[in-house]
C-alpha cells in the first residue's frame, strides 16, 4: 500500500527543519502563522506538505526527538491530504494516538514514532477539520508507558494546505 512510502517520506521529514536545511530542492512555499509548506520532487513525483511543531507538550521536560504534524500530498501515488504525526518517541506498540480538533475526535494507528489516519477519508476529514478548527491536540503513549499531550495552533492551516494544494495541482 502507498502508506509504506508515506512512512519513508515522513521518516525523511521526521526533522523537518532538519531535511529542508539539509535538501536545498525542497522549495519553501510559505509560512502561515502556526504552519509552513513546502514542495520537493522525489523520483520525478513533485510532493507537497504541510508541517507544524507544537505550541506546548506535555509533560513538560520529556526526552523526545522532532515533534511535527503533516499533511501530504503525493498526486502521483493519488494520494492526498495524508495525515502523520511524529510524536519524538517509540510509540506502545498496538496503541492509538489520539487527535482532537475542536472537539471531533480521532484515531490514528502507530507505526514506531509516527501516527497516521487509518485510510483516506479519515484524512480528509481531518484535513478539513484542521481547515475550519482553531486547536489540534494528539495524545500518545510511549512503548515506557508515558502519556503526552501535544497542543497545536492551527492559525494559517487553511492558507498552508492552499498552498500545497495549488501546487501539487491536487482538485478537490
Amino acid at each position: 500500500m502507498m502508506r509504506t512510502s508515506l512512512i519513508a517520506a515522513a521518516l525523511l521529514l521526521g526533522g523537518a527543519a532538519g531535511a529542508i536545511a539539509a535538501n536545498p530542492a525542497v522549495e519553501t512555499l510559505g509560512t502561515f502563522q502556526d504552519w509552513s509548506a513546502f514542495a520537493f520532487t522525489e523520483r520525478g513525483q513533485k510532493v507537497c506538505f504541510v508541517q507544524s511543531k507544537p505550541r506546548s507538550s506535555e509533560p513538560k521536560g520529556a526526552k523526545r526527538g522532532p515533534i511535527n504534524a503533516l499533511i501530504t500530498h503525493r498526486p502521483g501515488e493519488k494520494a492526498t491530504d495524508v495525515v502523520s504525526v511524529l510524536m519524538g518517541y517509540p510509540l506502545k506498540p498496538g496503541s492509538d494516538v489520539e487527535v482532537e480538533v475542536d472537539g471531533r475526535k480521532f484515531k490514528l494507528f502507530v507505526d514506531k514514532e509516527t501516527a497516521w489516519a487509518p485510510d483516506s477519508q479519515t484524512d480528509r476529514a481531518m484535513a478539513d477539520a484542521m481547515g475550519k478548527g482553531k486547536q489540534l491536540v494528539v495524545k500518545g503513549t510511549s512503548a515506557r508507558g508515558t502519556h503526552t499531550t501535544d497542543t497545536y495552533g492551527l492559525g494559517g492551516f487553511g492558507q498552508a494546505h492552499a498552498a500545497i494544494t495549488k501546487s501539487c495541482n491536487v482538485k478537490r
